[in-house]
């Protein structure tokens, strides 16, 4: 599966941003998808998860309660409502696909497949 990430922007704090992953293939709803992301200087985290039939996600502690991750799974696009946006929240967005959920909640034997990411900046 190919993976396409967009909708990273520069944002102030306090402001939203939606990303959206675009998967090729006729497979998409075979995938647990996650989105992980890289500040500068730092490693790569997860962020969120979704499980293939988008009943089951999971975040990371500090965007709980802020991000919303879903699916569509007819238009084979994962999403991530980000709010209530911190200067913290500044990094490298990646969308990740992988049949196992195992793997979409950890960098650790992490998923098989990444999306090319996208920036997104949130001003103080």
């Amino acid at each position: 599966v190919q993976l396409q990430a967009s909708g990273g922007g520069l944002v102030q704090a306090g402001g939203s941003l939606r990303l959206s992953c675009a998967a090729s293939g006729r497979t998409f709803s075979s995938y647990c998808m996650g989105w992980f992301r890289q500040a500068p200087g730092k490693e790569r985290e997860f962020v969120a998860a979704i499980s293939w039939s988008g009943g089951s996600t999971y975040y990371a502690d500090s965007v709980e309660g802020r991000f919303t991750i879903s699916r569509d799974n007819a238009k084979n696009t994962v999403y991530l409502q980000m709010n209530s946006l911190k200067p913290e929240d500044t990094a490298v967005y990646y969308c990740a696909a992988d049949p196992d959920m195992t793997r979409v909640v950890t960098t650790i034997r992490g998923p098989d497949y990444w999306g090319q990411g996208t920036q997104v900046t949130v001003s103080s």
